[in-house]
């Protein structure tokens, strides 16, 4: 849940934006776009500045960002987690594989960590069929993602932040 002070600088920002653009209701999706473009989600504070600005009512943007999947209703993690879930990785346990990260962040797909460290999402093919099953993490194909395969990224990603830790002391 996003503090007043949060709240307050996510509507400002998103009038900013909207600044850019005429208020016609053909610019929705444009203008949807662009927020979350700088923002990196649509939170609910700007939608409802999307609204009033093109004059439509808020459960018109609402239904437009849940309708597509480019938008985003959840702030992005520092990294990003994506699931193949295309034909050949759900053969080879796409699904199990999917589980495996939802246990170990305790997380939904579409939903980022209270930390804002991970983000989990699925997507329909990455095209890497023969490393099946495949999981996406930070724009990087990695491939045979088993349950075990998950332990060892979180876990090289839990040694790199100490890692840091260490070099700011």
């Amino acid at each position: 849940m996003a503090t007043t002070k949060e709240k307050t600088k996510i509507t400002e920002q998103t009038r900013r934006i909207l600044s850019r653009f005429s208020r016609k209701r053909g610019n929705l999706i444009p203008t949807l776009q662009k927020v979350q473009e700088e923002l990196g989600y649509l939170p609910r504070e700007a939608m409802l500045e999307v609204a009033r600005f093109l004059d439509i009512p808020e459960i018109d943007v609402y239904g437009v960002v849940t309708f597509y999947n480019q938008f985003r209703l959840n702030p992005p993690g520092k990294h990003s987690i994506r699931v193949c879930l295309g034909t050949a990785c759900h053969m080879k346990g796409g699904y199990i594989t999917l589980d495996a990260w939802k246990r170990r962040l305790s997380i939904d797909r579409g939903q980022t960590t209270t930390d804002r460290e991970f983000d989990l999402d699925t997507v329909a093919c990455v095209g890497c069929c023969v490393m099946a099953p495949v999981t996406v993490v930070d724009d990087k194909p990695a491939g045979q993602v088993e349950p075990t395969k998950v332990d060892g990224i979180l876990l090289s990603f839990e040694r790199e932040r100490k890692k840091r830790g260490k070099k700011k002391r």
